[in-house]
């Protein structure tokens, strides 16, 4: 299936002069969303993993489902103040700025084996702070796995794990 067909492009979005790539467009579409999240999942099968982390918001979508596809457990990392039980966090710059990202402290034990799923690699700043959270945790993160990857921006070049994206524009 060709998934660069059904994701829309949104001019001038969020900001004059941005081309936006669109994945809700790949999400309503029954069969692209089934197949896309179920091809991103197989190459993982049988590598160990215990657990899934997706980002908030749009990680959830894709990192929820790939978890159940893998049969394994689901981590939500949040934006700062989410999360109701105690955390860690880790900052990581943004064009505009700087944000903070957490997760639950007994979200992963000592040597647990977890895959990173987002649903697009831009600069690699949240990926690149996840990261830091799982090794903070005494986690080993076995790759980082993207639908879209806009490959302009260099993002994977700032993740120092094994990088798969199934959709990538230049």
């Amino acid at each position: 299936m060709d998934y660069k067909k059904i994701i829309r492009d949104v001019p001038d979005y969020p900001k004059p002069g941005i081309l936006f790539k669109d994945i809700t467009t790949l999400w309503k579409d029954p069969a692209a969303f089934k197949d896309s999240i179920e091809e991103l999942s197989r190459r993982y099968v049988g590598m160990g993993i215990k657990k899934v982390l997706g980002a908030e918001s749009r990680g959830f979508i894709v990192g929820a489902v790939a978890a159940y596809i893998l049969g394994v457990g689901f981590v939500p990392v949040r934006k700062k103040g989410k999360l109701p039980a105690p955390v860690i966090s880790e900052k990581y710059a943004l064009e505009y700025g700087e944000a903070e990202i957490e997760i639950h402290q007994d979200a992963i034990e000592k040597g647990e084996k977890v895959l990173i799923v987002d649903d697009l690699l831009a600069t690699g700043g949240t990926c690149g702070a996840i990261i830091k959270l799982v090794e903070k945790l005494g986690g080993e993160v076995a790759g980082a796995a993207f639908l879209v990857e806009l490959e302009f921006l260099k993002g994977r070049g700032n993740i120092d794990v094994p990088v798969f994206s199934l959709i990538k524009f230049e």
